[in-house]
């Protein structure tokens, strides 16, 4: 029974320890690590001190957004509305900014910190790792749901929580 104990336990650390070191090496391929990472739970300690932008299309951000989470895009991101309109110029303004994992979200923080905001953040994982570390995420009535948009089947293999939709 000891044996079967330490069996389970062994192998649920090293499944645990295994998938996180996978999704850092994913991070890692496709960032340059330029914007700092915020992990899903830093920033549900401090939620509200950020703003939240969602750099996911309108089809994933109509399933299901981070609270507060504000559509920006990636395919055609406005970088004037975002940072004339949302931001209003306030350059020390701290930012959030997430997509599906933090891939494209990186991509969009870079443009802000070109423009000269000096606060922001990459999230870690992005909704995919919200939702897997039990945070919630609202539909468009903004009420409380387990669906998160999963982009594409490859993708979706990292969202471990919630129902998956990918139309």
């Amino acid at each position: 029974m000891k044996t079967k104990i330490v069996f389970f336990l062994s192998f649920f650390i090293f499944s645990f320890t295994f998938s996180q070191s996978s999704l850092k090496q994913l991070l890692k391929k496709y960032n340059t690590e330029s914007v700092p990472y915020i992990t899903a739970e830093e920033l549900s300690k401090e939620k509200s001190d950020y703003i939240l932008l969602d750099a996911r299309e309108s089809k994933e951000y109509d399933v299901s957004s981070i609270k507060n989470g504000i559509f920006v895009g990636y395919q055609n991101f406005d970088l004037k509305r975002t940072t004339d309109v949302i931001l209003a110029n306030k350059k020390d303004a701290k930012i959030v900014v997430y997509c599906s994992l933090g891939v494209r979200s990186e991509d969009i923080a870079e443009q802000l910190k070109k423009k000269g905001f000096t606060n922001v953040f990459n999230l870690y994982g992005g909704i995919f790792e919200w939702k897997n570390k039990g945070f919630t995420v609202i539909n468009t009535n903004n009420k409380p749901t387990e669906k998160v948009h999963a982009f594409d089947k490859e993708w979706g293999k990292w969202l471990k929580k919630g129902i998956k939709v990918y139309e």
